[in-house]
């Protein structure tokens, strides 16, 4: 497949960290890169942006030194279902290994929507993952109940098994490659494209259906009124929005506002062209406290179970 790869400079190191975004979640994506580039000063992997039109990031984020790539995936995914206000770009993730094959050896996905805490990623980024293509989180609603019968794999006659949330993919590209997951991926979605339930997620877990490796939540805490208490608790390395309420636009006393008020600051002073309306306060009202607070206490030992298959946030389960 003859992909037309446009990059603002070569690869410099042999692993990456990427986003695959538009322009609009260009500032969100650079937030969360700024923040990786922080915690990383002297870091052995590079920061990719990849978006399928050419962006341009402001002149006073040039330190954070991004290799920025483009490609156009419509014509690769153009039946493909989307959901509103999100294009065909949510799949560029899949071609992540092959338009990087000649320059990383391994490569961790990343959502736009999320906020890096902590974490050692270039230690992440050399775990090892065995022989599977993939290391992912499981999604929310297996974490309490590991049995959970994913709808998707209802859909597709699939037996039960774990299900991963694809915002958060670890990625061994010789592996990936080899195993010819992207033409898995095409052809799944081609004769089934209308009836992928959660999109780009559907289809890479049916595609790696019981061939992929499980993460630590700590590295794709998914930040539901069901876990974010006890996000307080264990510091979370990347705490990942999903759902409708972003920190830029999240409903009133809904989010912390640390999670505004950092993205607020942030988008003044790199896109003070940009209108934002971004949420800093006040934190969760006393009606949703009180209902997280029942449903963490009913929870707590299905999560203590849960986090103690982790020895640590190192660990891959596979």
């Amino acid at each position: 497949m003859e992909i037309n790869l446009a990059c603002s400079k070569p690869a410099q190191h042999r692993s990456a960290i990427a986003f695959c975004c538009d322009d609009a979640y260009l500032p969100y994506a650079a937030h969360a890169a700024g923040q990786i580039a922080q915690l990383h000063p002297d870091r052995d992997f590079d920061i990719c942006i990849v978006s399928a039109e050419p962006v341009t990031l402001p002149a006073s984020l040039d330190g954070l030194n991004l290799r920025l790539c483009s490609f156009d995936p419509e014509l690769i995914f153009s039946g493909f279902s989307t959901d509103r206000g999100r294009s065909s770009a949510m799949y560029m993730r899949l071609m992540l290994p092959q338009i990087f094959a000649d320059d990383y050896d391994r490569i961790l996905y990343l959502d736009a929507d999320i906020h890096v805490e902590s974490g050692d990623l270039s230690r992440l980024l050399t775990v090892d993952l065995g022989e599977k293509p993939v290391a992912a989180v499981r999604d929310n609603p297996q974490w309490r109940t590991p049995s959970r019968m994913p709808e998707d794999f209802k859909d597709f006659d699939l037996e039960n098994a774990a299900y991963f949330n694809s915002g958060v993919l670890l990625i061994d590209v010789a592996n990936w490659n080899a195993q010819g997951i992207l033409d898995a991926a095409l052809s799944f979605g081609e004769k089934n494209g209308a009836r992928l339930r959660r999109n780009d997620q559907t289809l890479l877990n049916c595609v790696l259906y019981r061939n992929w490796a499980e993460l630590s939540p700590m590295w794709n805490w998914q930040y539901t009124p069901a876990s974010r208490l006890h996000e307080a608790m264990v510091s979370a390395h990347i705490v990942h929005f999903i759902g409708p309420s972003k920190p830029w636009k999240a409903r009133p006393e809904t989010l912390p506002p640390r999670f505004g008020r950092a993205l607020r600051h942030f988008c003044a002073v790199h896109f003070p062209e940009r209108r934002f309306d971004i949420p800093d306060g006040p934190g969760p009202g006393s009606k949703l406290m009180t209902k997280m607070l029942v449903r963490h206490l009913i929870n707590r030992n299905k999560m203590a179970r849960y986090l103690a298959r982790f020895p640590d946030d190192y660990t891959v389960i596979t």
